[in-house]
């Protein structure tokens, strides 16, 4: 039976050469709109459906604090997504982790502060495991997915990056950069990355029972590196143009083996049984109606 894929990140991934069936699907949902419409399609050589969400909007309309999360999970989650790869911008914290590397990440830290990161905030409670944020069956897949692609390339044509296989991406709020002394508090902890997106989207993953993994773009050394420039937006973008061509090339080869990706052993799987803790009897008409989409079993 063939999967449906979501992609959540930059408006260019879905300029994927072999895309067909292309549409755009506008989704209501009880949280508002998404950030954009979702694009769906196929590519000419898999069965992998394909739905990609711009994370803040087409032409980059959205700061990170102000994205609707929990509209943009529900909205893929109607559309009939397996499950959701993230791609993400984010900051080495590693001297290893070189700008132009990539990273598939396992664990976070959510240093977010106003974002609402939870269906159940509201009327009714849930408590989901999330000791393991990231999916390890669609992690590693995306990982060996990477490396093909990769190791594919000419090195005597472009600079080759290299995808390392795990790490903690530590999430702030944003939208500003980091101070100094809070990059260096973060390189303290022992964190591979520092991004402003990924919290609460992976929470709101697991609620709604989807395999979520990243694929993280490291654009730069955050600014911890005393002997580099800190960070700002023109070096991000820059080195993000020429980044996007690999991450679309690794998506298309995480379609096209998807359909051999054991999903059903991912610890999304089933994760809100047991976890509402709120009987269907104390919540109101109306709550019962907005998470019905979540709790229809």
């Amino acid at each position: 039976m063939s999967k449906t894929m979501a992609v959540i990140g930059g408006s260019g991934l879905y300029d994927i050469p072999g895309l067909k069936e292309t549409e755009e699907v506008s989704v209501e949902t009880p949280y508002g709109p998404p950030s954009d419409a979702v694009i769906r399609a196929r590519l000419d050589d898999c069965d992998t459906t394909l739905l990609f969400l711009p994370r803040h909007g087409r032409g980059h309309r959205v700061a990170p604090h102000a994205i609707n999360y929990r509209a943009n999970i529900c909205a893929l989650k109607k559309l009939g997504a397996d499950c959701v790869v993230s791609v993400s911008a984010t900051g080495s914290m590693k001297e290893h982790i070189a700008p132009g590397d990539l990273l598939v990440v396992d664990q976070f830290i959510d240093l977010t502060k106003r974002r609402i990161s939870t269906y159940f905030d509201e009327g009714a409670a849930a408590h989901v495991a999330f000791a393991e944020p990231i999916c390890p069956v669609l992690a590693s897949a995306l990982f060996a997915s990477a490396s093909q692609v990769l190791e594919a390339l000419d090195p005597a044509a472009t600079p080759v990056p290299t995808v390392h296989r795990g790490g903690t991406y530590v999430c702030m709020e944003g939208p500003q950069f980091s101070t100094r002394a809070e990059s260096l508090v973060y390189r303290s902890w022992g964190v591979e990355l520092i991004g402003m997106t990924n919290m609460p989207e992976a929470k709101l993953a697991r609620e709604a029972e989807l395999p979520y993994a990243t694929l993280a773009l490291a654009t730069d050394y955050d600014c911890w590196r005393v002997s580099e420039e800190a960070v700002d937006v023109a070096s991000v973008i820059a080195r993000l143009k020429t980044m996007v061509g690999h991450a679309q090339a690794i998506i298309a080869a995480l379609a096209r083996g998807l359909n051999a990706v054991e999903l059903s052993a991912s610890p999304a799987n089933g994760a809100l049984q047991g976890a509402v803790m709120t009987s269907p009897d104390a919540m109101s008409s109306e709550l019962r109606e907005q998470l019905g989409w979540l709790l229809k079993r």
